[in-house]
């Protein structure tokens, strides 16, 4: 008996080796299924809704419908990412739909009142200070909106002119930079939004609309729709600023993070952020008309890249 079991003392030590080792993996697997949410996914478990902050009139990014429900491109991609988030807490999570503006959407995610913002919002230093962002879906700029009998072609044209900017956007500085730069004496004329900036260039009241030059496409759009396919108005000028636009969220919150890059990652892993960005910059719009807008070499990389699964 001695003997036999010193002949099977190796093949037993191995089977406790494999199944200590089977154990540990199981328990792992277990703490990981059975994490405790915290931060943002602590937040929207509880409240049983992810809070989306949404832009009226930030087309075709973030806007309201005829209808006046939120619709549009960062609209969708959010949607994808609530799905995921219900996924990462074992429960289906509904959407509270929050407006914001250029100018609150910022303290909006800071305080709280949403937890995720959804519009055209440009991911720079300075908001990196005090939000987090989600990888790059849209790169834009800075150009400038004029009647199509404006002498204005160029920013270096507005010297001493009234030029409309949306409070709370990065054009609004990238403006007022300029104009001490070369000394233009410009007159910002600060709106709530973008619809009420591109409202005092067709009341006469300003001489040019700044913001980035998607935004100005997607509401030449809009008016050629309304005036059944013609427009007094233009995008004139060269890119005056660098603007990446990404999903807004709160900073120094680890699991929300690893949710929202894991979703993006998928996201362009399996084609969905290309046939969102088709739907709504290659086809018509709600309205009729599209925008048309090809997905620049630029975007194309970042997709690319965004689709390779870290290591």
């Amino acid at each position: 008996m001695h003997t036999l079991l010193r002949l099977c003392a190796p093949a037993l030590r191995l089977a406790a080796s494999a199944l200590a080792l089977a154990g540990l993996l199981l328990g792992s697997a277990q703490a990981q299924t059975d994490t405790v949410p915290t931060g943002t996914l602590a937040k929207v478990r509880a409240a049983g809704a992810v809070a989306i902050g949404y832009r009226e009139s930030s087309i075709p990014f973030s806007y309201l419908s005829a209808r006046k429900e939120p619709i549009g491109y960062s609209i969708e991609l959010c949607k994808q990412l609530v799905d995921a988030m219900s996924d990462a807490v074992n429960k289906t999570l509904t959407i509270k739909w929050v407006p914001v503006t250029s100018a609150s959407r910022v303290d909006a995610v800071t305080s709280g009142q949403v937890d995720i913002e959804c519009g055209s919002t440009t991911n720079n230093l300075e908001r990196r200070q005090r939000a987090a962002f989600s990888p790059t879906i849209f790169i834009s700029g800075t150009k400038l909106l004029v009647r199509k009998d404006s002498p204005v072609k160029t920013f270096r044209d507005l010297a001493g002119k009234n030029v409309a900017v949306t409070s709370g956007t990065t054009n609004e500085k990238t403006m007022r930079e300029l104009s001490d730069k070369f000394k233009l004496g410009l007159t910002l004329v600060p709106s709530v939004d973008h619809a009420a900036s591109f409202a005092l260039v067709k009341a006469g009241k300003v001489d040019a609309f700044a913001t980035d030059d998607v935004l100005l496409y997607g509401l030449l759009a809009e008016d050629k729709a309304a005036a059944q396919g013609q427009t007094q108005y233009h995008v004139v000028g060269d890119f005056l600023s660098y603007d990446p636009y990404g999903v807004m969220y709160r900073k120094d919150d680890a699991q929300m993070t690893r949710v929202v890059n894991e979703t993006f990652q998928m996201l362009a892993q399996d084609g969905e952020i290309e046939r969102q960005y088709k739907r709504w910059f290659l086809r018509r719009l709600p309205s009729g008309t599209s925008i048309d807008l090809p997905m620049s070499a630029q975007m194309e990389t970042i997709l690319q890249t965004m689709a390779v699964k870290p290591e």
